[in-house]
């Protein structure tokens, strides 16, 4: 699945693309997850942001465009990549594509898709900044390069839960955009047990600390491409600098022993038993 650094990429990429432009037309597949597509018509992209895994495009109306629009005449395009979830802006889309979910068709004759195998994706129009419907979305932590998340911030969160580390990572509510594979990376150079179910203060500003390093990592070379993800440009090449995620068997760059995997709360993990111990 895409996490922050994928998903920022993709809108570095989209903004000065998109921005300015109009929607004329769009259609989609006929799943409730997709069909909102259509409600986009007739808007003009005023930008492209990014909340946790969530793309957002700002949306304004004519008038709106013309009168600079308060927050409340406007809405937004949200876009999750899910799972399989690509984007392209094209002259000539294939719109009969069999893992073509939505498109939108722009004023200078090029369009937007979204292809998703799994169907995993997501996408919503909403008044702008209401996410009452969003769940994931509504309930997002601090992003991690914000002067919001300290490992102060983490600690207190990471408290309020018993579940293990890892599966609170993943959850959102610490952290906006830590998915499987920048979880585990952050947790070995942290040297922390994914199933450890609490955290000393000095441990958590730690890991907020490798939090940060290994979504910096991610957004330098373009992403973590392993299987389906690839920007508007291609691929990213982050896996040839991944030290833990999917090395399984492997020795552990920091003491030589062999790494191991488990599944946690049905994500796959992947730890070093000596560097890692609970």
């Amino acid at each position: 699945m895409p996490e922050l650094p994928e998903v920022e990429t993709i809108r570095k990429q989209l903004h000065p693309l998109l921005s300015g432009l109009r929607i004329v037309d769009a259609g989609s597949h006929p799943s409730a997850k997709f069909s909102s597509a259509v409600e986009a018509v007739g808007y003009q992209i005023r930008g492209v942001s990014r909340r946790g895994k969530y793309l957002i495009f700002a949306l304004s109306d004519q008038a709106s465009a013309d009168n600079s629009a308060s927050l409340s005449e406007a809405c937004e395009l949200i876009i999750h990549l899910g799972m399989t979830g690509r984007l392209a802006v094209s002259p000539s889309a294939d719109l009969s594509h069999p893992h073509l979910r939505a498109w939108w068709h722009l004023d200078n004759n090029q369009t937007l898709t979204f292809h998703d195998i799994r169907r995993f994706g997501r996408v919503y129009v909403v008044a702008a900044g209401r996410y009452e419907n969003i769940a994931t979305l509504s309930r997002l932590g601090p992003e991690p390069f914000s002067d919001e998340f300290t490992g102060e911030a983490l600690w207190r969160s990471l408290r309020l839960s018993s579940r293990y580390l890892k599966t609170q990572l993943l959850s959102q509510r610490p952290v906006a955009g830590v998915g499987n594979i920048y979880a585990d990376e952050a947790l070995w150079l942290a040297e922390i047990n994914p199933a450890a179910r609490s955290l000393s203060k000095p441990r958590a500003a730690r890991l907020a600390e490798t939090i940060r390093t290994v979504l910096a990592s991610g957004l330098r070379h373009g992403g973590t491409t392993l299987r389906d993800y690839a920007s508007l440009n291609g691929s990213g090449g982050n896996q040839d600098y991944l030290h833990c995620y999917g090395r399984s068997g492997a020795p552990c760059e920091r003491c030589g022993v062999e790494l191991r995997r488990r599944v946690i709360d049905a994500r796959g993990t992947t730890w070093c038993p000596i560097c890692q111990r609970r």
